[in-house]
């Protein structure tokens, strides 16, 4: 089973859809390391990108809310912040208990349902406020 970027997500901000298309690529990524039973070695290898990139792309949203005044700014931000706290706490699992198979299985469907997820409920609506 792949996860393909579904062009029903966009966001209609092509900075935030690029972003949104490299994490499908990586947890992609991840679905496919684990077909292989490489699985292993790639989570390791999207906790290390997501450090990273969860806060770049994060910032990029949020101030692309704060310049359009998107009016539940609060809410999406929060929702960012517990995403962070999750990737945390599979980070803490992974170290305390390594990458066995339920880690992998775990890191695949809450990342992968929190983000579509998130995009279809939350980031599409930013496309109405960032055009006024």
């Amino acid at each position: 089973m792949a996860i393909v970027w579904r062009d029903d997500l966009l966001t209609g901000v092509d900075e935030i859809d690029a972003q949104h298309k490299e994490l499908f690529r990586r947890f992609d990524d991840l679905l496919n390391a684990c077909n292989e039973g490489k699985g292993n070695e790639e989570v390791l290898r999207l906790f290390t990108f997501l450090d990273e990139y969860v806060v770049t792309h994060f910032t990029a949203e949020e101030r692309i809310m704060r310049l359009c005044d998107y009016r539940d700014y609060l809410e999406h931000k929060q929702q960012h912040q517990g995403f962070v706290r999750r990737l945390e706490e599979l980070k803490r699992k992974f170290r305390d208990e390594g990458a066995g198979l339920t880690l992998v299985i775990s890191t695949n469907q809450m990342m992968i349902q929190w983000l579509i997820r998130h995009i279809d409920k939350m980031d599409r609506e930013i496309a109405g406020y960032f055009g006024k």
